[in-house]
Parts: structure tokens; C-alpha cells; sequence
């Protein structure tokens, strides 16, 4: 099915104190990177930290326990034109603190913003006709009709550029989708979905926005995830879907052209990976202060304070990172290595950050009944998605010797 959500009015949100039970305020910003903002950019941020406490949070557990999505909360999203400052992609360092402070109250849901509206909605605004933008931005934009981005196929993850199966022929003023995709967001209620398929004719990756409801186009939910349960993932197969040619992106002629999208996105899961990081550190900061052992606060112990401190360490130093990558995005010289780099290390120093946080809970840390298990979970799909670990340090690997790593 797709779903299609009456846009509300957008108009001024009042501003509501974050959540003291989770927001730690000043201390996730150690160094004060928020000066980097303007004044009115980071009443922007605030604003967006109190929808996100108010509106996300309270209903985050039960959809990721039961592997639901909340399509309550996609009103309140849309108030925060959080799609349009992606897509026009020309504040990449507010861009970045909004992901932070969304991803902090919940990966799953960072995620369903993120692919809608930088893989998606993006690549519609900047691989696009001005016809395709006039049919498809504003319902974007708005939230009302999803979108989604089937690259990945079952058989091709890393090696998809070069292996990919899912082919497009065209015939007169249409093409003809065959293919099987897998792993793809959004993808059991998009109303729309950009497929990337292999031309027939010239063997090159194309890009097409295909209507869900197409004959021969069917989404099947992936089952059974131990991350990002909130994210609907699906199985989608192509068997012979008629696609107009109005409908082909014309500024994807290869998979270079994908990459370009692709590079910008793992910069997104960098900022994410740092929201991870603060979202640890503050279940685990006021667990610890308020967790009583030996007849006082597990905070006081030195064991403890030390990993809430690599904790913060951590997450400092991927949000320094970050602002790094956002100064280059806007000056128009960031590279695929630079982006490969940002994820590689931010998802890792994540990966360690989470695994602290759950330590830091006891035995208690298993259990869903306490945010940060679900933080920890939801690292692994993050340190995976966008290039693996290993492979974004390959791609780092290639720009420092000159040399591939893959053959």
C-alpha cells in the first residue's frame, strides 16, 4: 500500500522546553560547535529538539518493540520543512544539528527523514526535470506522499554499481522494469519509489520514479530485524513495470550520477551516527545519576564517570568531525573519500559509545524496557548501511595510495 497524509497547516511552532528527563543539554555540546549557527538557526535547532521530545519520543518504544511505524507523528514532521532544507541542500551545517537531535530521540525515524528526503526527494530536485520537480517536490516536501530508494538488490550491496541485475528496456516512450530489490526504506507504503536499473541498450545505471501501485510492482516486509524495527523495510520486485520516459531521471545517465547522491548520504549517516552517540550519553547519564548502588549514585564510581566521559569524547569528536564536512559540502569541495572517512569513523566510534552507554546499564541494558537497548541495537544498522565500515575504508584506502582494493 502507499500512504498519503493531509499536509497540515504549516505556520509557527511554539517553543517548548526540551524534555530535562532526557536532554542533557550544554555538556552534549562540549566545545560549543552550535556557535558555528546563526542566533536564528539555532532557535531553529531548539524549536526542532522540543517537536522531536514532544511528538517522537513518547511513541518511539512501542512501534520499534512491535515493528511499526508511528504515521502520527509524520504531521508534526512536516512543520519542520526538515525535507526541503535537504533537498535544496544549501545549509548543509543546520541540515547536520537537525539529523543530530533527531536521531537522538530515535534512529528509525532519522531514517525514514533521511531517505525520503536525501535520497529521494533529493535526487528528484537535483537529477530532475522541472516537470518531475512540479509533479512530485511539493507532495514531497510536505510529507504528504512518500518516497523511497531501491538500489541495494538481494545479491548486491558493495558490488552493486558494478553487478547490478535489475535492468530497464525501453521500448518508444516507456521503459520496462524487471528486478528484484532489497533493503529498501520506506519501501511497504511509499507512494513512490526511485528504482535504479541497469539500460539494456547501453549498460548503464539509470535512475526512475516508479508509481507503487504500477502492475507488476510488489513491496514485502523484511521480517525479523534486530535494528531500525521502526523502518519498513521491504523486498521489491519489478516483473515487467511500465515506466513512461517522463519518468526517468534525465540527469542520471551512470552510476556516477548515483554516487554523487550517495556521497552526500553517508555524510548524513555521519550526523546521525553522532546523534547515536548523544543519545547514549544521555540515557546513560541519568541512569547513572539516578541508579543507586553501595548506597549512592553508580555515578560517583571512577569506572563509571570514565565511560561516561569516553562516551562524550567520542561523540565530541564526530560532531567536530562533521562541522568539518559541512564547512566542505558548502564550499562545493567535498570528495567521496572525505564523506567515506566521516562515516567510516563516526559509525565507529558510535559502535563503541553504544556498547559503553549499555555497560553502563548493568543487566538492565538487554532489556527494550530501557531506551538505551534500543540505541544499541540501532547502531549496527548504522555502522552497515551506506557503505560498510570496511568498504568506506577502502574508499579512503584508494584516495591515499592510488591504488583499488576492489576487483
Amino acid at each position: 500500500m502507499s500512504i498519503v497524509v493531509e499536509s497540515p497547516k504549516i505556520g509557527g511552532i511554539e517553543m517548548e522546553a526540551p524534555s530535562r528527563e532526557f536532554y542533557t543539554g550544554s555538556t552534549t555540546d562540549f566545545f560549543s560547535y552550535q556557535d558555528f549557527l546563526t542566533a536564528d538557526e539555532r532557535h531553529l535547532v531548539a524549536t526542532a529538539r522540543a517537536v522531536f521530545e514532544r511528538e517522537i519520543r513518547p511513541v518511539v518504544a512501542e512501534h520499534w518493540n512491535n515493528e511499526t511505524f508511528p504515521f502520527e507523528i509524520i504531521p508534526a514532521l512536516s512543520t519542520l520543512n526538515l525535507v526541503d532544507l535537504c533537498a535544496r541542500g544549501d545549509n548543509f551545517l543546520l541540515h547536520g544539528f537537525m539529523t543530530v537531535e533527531l536521531s537522538r530521540v530515535d534512529a528509525s525515524i532519522s531514517t525514514f527523514v533521511g531517505v525520503h528526503s536525501g535520497l529521494f526527494a533529493a535526487a528528484i530536485a537535483q537529477l530532475g526535470t522541472d516537470d518531475q520537480r512540479d509533479r512530485y517536490l511539493a507532495d514531497a516536501v510536505s510529507l504528504r506522499k512518500i518516497g523511497a530508494f531501491a538500489l541495494t538488490e538481494p545479491n548486491h550491496g558493495s558490488d552493486v554499481s558494478r553487478n547490478m541485475e535489475t535492468t530497464a528496456t525501453r521500448t518508444g516512450d516507456s521503459w520496462t522494469l524487471n528486478g528484484v530489490k532489497r533493503w529498501i526504506g520506506s519501501g511497504t507504503f511509499a507512494a513512490n519509489v526511485l528504482v535504479w536499473a541497469r539500460d539494456t541498450a547501453d549498460d548503464q545505471i539509470k535512475g526512475f520514479i516508479v508509481d507503487a501501485t504500477l502492475d507488476g510492482f510488489t513491496a514485502e516486509k523484511i521480517e525479523n530485524k534486530i535494528a531500525l524495527r521502526i523502518v519498513q523495510n521491504a523486498t521489491i520486485t519489478l516483473q515487467n513495470v511500465v515506466v513512461a520516459e517522463r519518468d526517468r531521471l534525465p540527469g542520471a545517465t551512470s552510476f556516477r550520477d548515483t554516487n554523487r547522491l550517495l556521497t552526500n548520504s553517508r555524510v548524513w549517516v555521519g550526523w546521525q551516527s553522532v546523534g547515536l552517540q548523544f543519545a547514549a550519553y544521555d540515557y546513560a547519564l541519568r541512569y547513572a545519576l539516578e541508579r543507586r548502588q553501595f548506597g549512592k549514585p553508580i555515578a560517583s564510581f571512577q569506572l563509571v564517570q570514565e565511560k561516561l566521559v569516553r562516551i562524550l569524547e567520542n561523540a565530541t569528536t564526530s560532531l567536530g568531525l562533521m562541522v568539518r564536512i559541512a564547512q566542505l559540502q558548502q564550499a562545493g569541495t567535498l570528495r567521496p573519500e572525505h564523506a567515506a572517512m566521516a562515516k567510516a569513523s563516526a559509525s565507529a566510534r558510535m559502535r563503541e559509545s553504544v556498547a559503553l552507554g549499555r555497560s553502563v546499564f548493568g543487566g538492565n541494558g538487554i532489556s527494550t524496557d530501557y531506551g538505551m537497548a534500543r540505541v544499541f541495537a540501532d547502531a549496527e544498522a548504522l555502522y552497515t548501511y551506506e557503505g560498510s565500515y570496511e568498504v568506506n575504508t577502502l574508499v579512503v584506502g584508494r584516495a591515499i595510495t592510488g591504488i583499488s582494493a576492489f576487483q
